[in-house]
């Protein structure tokens, strides 16, 4: 019985082998496509550890000080301690009113040394490792808005993404460019989260780089100052030579762009949760307002870059889930 089967499935092996083989290559050809439309944009810059503020001692140099009338308890050599107290005050029945003094302030510095040891040295860590706030705000918009992607393209090219002035100016000309093109909004999603400044630089470059790996290639990119832009043939050219996207665009057209932000700010940054226009309204208006000072790092990115080149729907909720409707 089983030879029959066997013979009965025989003839329809070989159609069967030639659909998979079709299939394979249509797929095949579909991802080196989608992989070589996926270019984008970037501008960014800054760094944590360059605005960490140095750590700083909660106590002055030991003073050295002159003995006190009638002899006893100073040490050469400057400082002092329960030697000095000890004779004076425990010993000799009294003392006077410099080691009465220094006694104070050997107990305060306990105190204070015991606190901290125990959590609550919040003024100190505050100097050292205070708190920092890392943003995400991502725009969603249709793919007519061609004006937005041009202002990115200027502003990259001309952008000072060397010094917080200058990245602080990117930060409010990208959020102004996105507040002037409300009709085009799609979708938006925000998300911010405090940290330490020793943990904060994780998280920015976890965020950035997530957002990174989103594009097959940077078409475009201004980063600490070092300006970059991929040549023609290779925005016009697919990853195997062939065909160019504007062709590819033509028959199946995009519909979106994504513009996303990542900010790194000191203290904290609070941004509402986007379920309406009025929601990205307040958002971008907050991080736009963000002070130079307060700027630690930024990155700008947005898809598609190349002009011609836009996202799909499919591609949108693929690579974007966490955006919403607005």
């Amino acid at each position: 019985m089983y030879k029959k089967l066997i013979s009965y499935l025989k003839p329809l092996l070989k159609p069967l082998l030639l659909l998979v083989l079709v299939l394979g290559l249509s797929l095949g050809q579909a991802n080196d496509a989608f992989a070589a439309s996926r270019g984008g944009g970037r501008i960014g810059g800054g760094s944590f550890r360059s605005r960490a503020p140095m750590p700083s001692r909660g106590y002055s140099s030991p003073r050295s000080y002159a003995p006190p009338i009638g002899g006893g308890g100073y040490y050469p050599g400057g400082g002092f301690g329960f030697p000095f107290i000890a004779p004076t005050f425990f010993i000799g029945g009294g003392g006077s009113l410099v080691t009465i003094l220094v006694f104070f302030a050997v107990a305060s510095f306990l105190v204070q040394t015991f606190r901290r040891s125990q959590g609550e040295g919040s003024d100190y860590d505050a100097v050292s490792n205070p708190t920092v706030s890392v943003a995400r705000l991502q725009v969603g918009l249709l793919a007519n808005a061609r004006e937005l992607q041009a202002d990115l393209d200027k502003l990259a090219a001309s952008a000072n993404t060397g010094s917080t002035e200058g990245l602080a100016q990117v930060l409010q000309e990208t959020t102004l460019a996105l507040l002037r093109h409300p009709e085009y909004w799609t979708h938006a999603n925000s998300t911010v989260q405090q940290s330490r400044l020793a943990s904060a630089e994780a998280e920015f470059n976890r965020l950035a780089l997530g957002e990174r790996s989103k594009f097959s290639r940077e078409t475009l990119s201004n980063v600490n100052n070092q300006l970059k832009q991929a040549p023609l043939d290779a925005l016009l050219a697919g990853s195997d030579g062939v065909g160019s996207l504007a062709t590819q665009e033509l028959k199946d057209p995009g519909e979106f762009i994504v513009v996303t932000l990542v900010v790194g700010a000191q203290g904290s940054l609070k941004l509402p949760a986007v379920n309406n226009t009025e929601d990205l309204r307040q958002a971008l208006g907050i991080l736009g307002g963000v002070a130079s000072d307060r700027l630690l790092a930024l990155e700008v990115l947005w898809t598609p870059q190349a002009e011609g080149d836009v996202l799909t729907r499919d591609d949108l909720l693929v690579e974007y889930p966490s955006l919403k409707l607005v």
